[in-house]
């Protein structure tokens, strides 16, 4: 939400109120106490507070009796349904403000007005209330505008219905609860006769039991006779598996003499080869031997260009020292300029800010234009020189 910007003399007034109301609210905040706990007045100050809260809930309860009864006679004289309908939005409105004030005043009562909590509490909405008052002011000196007032009454605004919803919620969930506990009993009731009847269903499972172990002690009888039929049968298996095995262990030995044989072959066979290798080793030396007087004389030329280029990379190095401080010194003098620059706009700052204050206090002390204008003194002083031109030309 934007605000149109105000002209220069209305913020300057509207600031010199608001420097006014900062340094109220600054002297409160110096000059109240801790607590008024042994203070002499306490008892004074919970009595004034108690009659301020009763006062304003009787207003309301008042208010509310007053619109049943308009409501009352609104049924019985008329049946326009518009009418019907505002005293209706009326009784609603009167109601809610009656509970709300209600549940404050339940609230106010629980606490103890002369507590340090509360006077804490004073103290940090009085420091809320100067620094948007602060903000605002500086906001009117310097733009002639007051969005920083417009934005926290918004916000402020927005948190109060935030803390009614809240307010709603808690309503709503502790009906919720109500509901609940309700549906907690059925529940209960209901598990209670499924315990019963899963008790029941335990003492048929037993008799069914008892009946399985007298079935189970026939089958095992039964179970014992065929195993000591598949254990013989088991038995000629692996007597005839081992006939098999026995018979595969000797084709098995016929195949290991071959592979002996085979094996003093294939070492023959790499005994050779290595003795090829050796003679292909001993080649491979010499050439290495070779290779390496070349890279060593190669590696010769390289120290000499390497130490060419050390010196060419030292001049390039001196060279770069030398731009590099030129660099270094325009960086300096751009820097210099800079804070000049930012220097000469502080300077503009405050003098503006010196002109905003000195302004302020024309208008507060009547300085200058701001005075007030004694017009019948200037009457009387032109008709006395008239009297006087008078005189003179007689």
């Amino acid at each position: 939400m934007s605000v149109s910007p105000l002209t220069g003399v209305d913020a300057i007034h509207l600031a010199t109120v608001l420097e006014d109301c900062v340094d109220q609210l600054s002297t409160l905040g110096h000059i109240m106490p801790a607590s008024f706990e042994f203070r002499p007045d306490a008892l004074e100050v919970v009595r004034g507070e108690l009659s301020q809260l009763v006062d304003s809930q009787m207003q309301l309860e008042t208010k509310y009796q007053s619109v049943l009864i308009k409501k009352i006679e609104m049924l019985r004289l008329t049946k326009n349904p518009v009418h019907l309908l505002d005293v209706e939005k009326d009784v609603l409105n009167a109601g809610r403000d009656l509970k709300n004030s209600t549940h404050a005043f339940g609230r106010t009562l629980k606490q103890n007005p002369l507590t340090a909590d509360n006077l804490l509490k004073i103290q940090k909405d009085r420091a809320y209330v100067e620094n948007i008052v602060t903000g605002t002011m500086t906001e009117l000196v310097q733009k002639c505008n007051f969005q920083t007032l417009v934005d926290a009454v918004l916000a402020e605004k927005e948190r109060k219905a935030s803390l009614q919803c809240t307010i709603q919620k808690e309503q709503e969930g502790r009906k919720k609860l109500g509901i609940l506990t309700d549906e907690l009993v059925v529940v209960r009731q209901e598990k209670e006769t499924a315990v019963q009847q899963r008790k029941e269903m335990i003492s048929h499972l037993k008799d069914q039991l008892q009946e399985m172990k007298a079935k189970t002690n026939m089958e095992g009888k039964y179970i014992k006779k065929c195993a000591d039929v598949s254990v013989a049968q088991s038995q000629k298996k692996v007597f005839l598996t081992e006939k098999e095995m026995k018979e595969k262990i000797e084709g098995l030995h016929n195949k290991t003499d071959e592979e002996n044989r085979a094996h003093k072959e294939i070492v023959k066979f790499l005994q050779e080869h290595q003795a090829d290798l050796e003679k292909k080793l001993d080649f491979w030396m010499e050439k290495y031997e070779v290779d390496k007087e070349a890279k060593q004389k190669e590696l010769d030329t390289l120290k000499q260009t390497k130490a060419k280029d050390l010196e060419k990379l030292q001049e390039l190095t001196k060279l770069y020292k030398e731009y590099e401080q030129i660099v270094v010194e325009d960086r300096i003098e751009k820097e210099k300029a800079r804070r000049k620059t930012e220097q000469e706009a502080i300077e503009l700052k405050s003098a503006i800010k010196m002109q905003a204050w000195w302004r302020g206090v024309m208008v507060r002390k009547g300085f200058g234009p701001f005075g007030k204008k004694k017009k019948k003194g200037k009457k009387g002083k032109k008709g006395k020189k008239g009297g006087k031109k008078g005189k003179k030309k007689k």
